[in-house]
């Protein structure tokens, strides 16, 4: 089943056998288990983080919360993981005592959202605390077959959460897309750079990053989907 939220990807579906757990564990009420195995009833936050704690949902498991629904993202492709452990080799040293560079957590836009973006720059913390939009300093998303939904719907809501800055690193095209500005479900301000051209974060413009050296080697004979 998909969800009705054009072009977001398609709904986990759960079980009655899951359905009595979420009953169990008063996340839901025993009669929402209905709507939920009709892909009709949306959670919040607690709701999703109570899930794993009762055994329903996997911190492996690889899904989102977006728009109070839980959506499936696909498998993540080995060439996603070479760019972005390539990434990552190359931002942690340069963030060091400044920031925390976060590999796949999520970011809590708000009670019914929470993606987990490849890469987020967030403030220091010294506390287990969830980040928000007001945590983060920009996040990147690493786009391979992830392309269309890292460059829309994921888009579209980092915007209207106030992220102030994007990037969508295009693996297929070694292009780097930067949406800064965020203007209700829109950025205002985009900008795409390309090999040979440098690029700076807004919250560290003394960060110079060049594209060659930022984006992953490109790989011959690979065949993109």
């Amino acid at each position: 089943m998909t969800t009705a939220v054009t072009g977001l990807p398609p709904m986990r579906p759960f079980t009655t056998q899951e359905c009595e757990a979420l009953v169990s564990a008063g996340i839901i009420a025993e009669g929402e288990q209905a709507d939920v195995l009709a892909g009709v009833r949306l959670f919040n936050v607690g709701e999703y983080l109570e899930m794993v704690k009762a055994g329903v949902l996997h911190e492996d498991d690889r899904i989102e919360l977006m728009d109070g629904k839980i959506i499936v993202m696909a498998p993540i492709g080995d060439f996603h993981v070479f760019g972005t452990d390539w990434l990552t080799m190359i931002l942690v040293p340069l963030f060091v005592g400044r920031a925390i560079v976060r590999i796949g957590g999520p970011i809590y836009l708000n009670d019914r959202s929470a993606p987990q973006p490849d890469v987020a720059v967030v403030r220091p913390s010294t506390s287990p605390s969830r980040s928000n939009p007001d945590d983060v300093y920009f996040v990147i998303e690493v786009a391979d077959s992830s392309l269309r939904y890292d460059s829309g719907p994921k888009l579209a809501r980092y915007a209207a959460a106030g992220i102030p800055e994007v990037w969508v690193a295009n693996l297929r095209v070694r292009e780097v897309t930067v949406h800064t500005h965020p203007s209700g479900s829109e950025y205002a301000t985009v900008n795409t750079y390309r090999p040979g051209d440098s690029i700076s974060p807004r919250a560290f413009p003394d960060v110079v990053l060049a594209v060659d050296e930022f984006m992953p080697p490109a790989t011959h004979g690979r065949d993109v989907q």
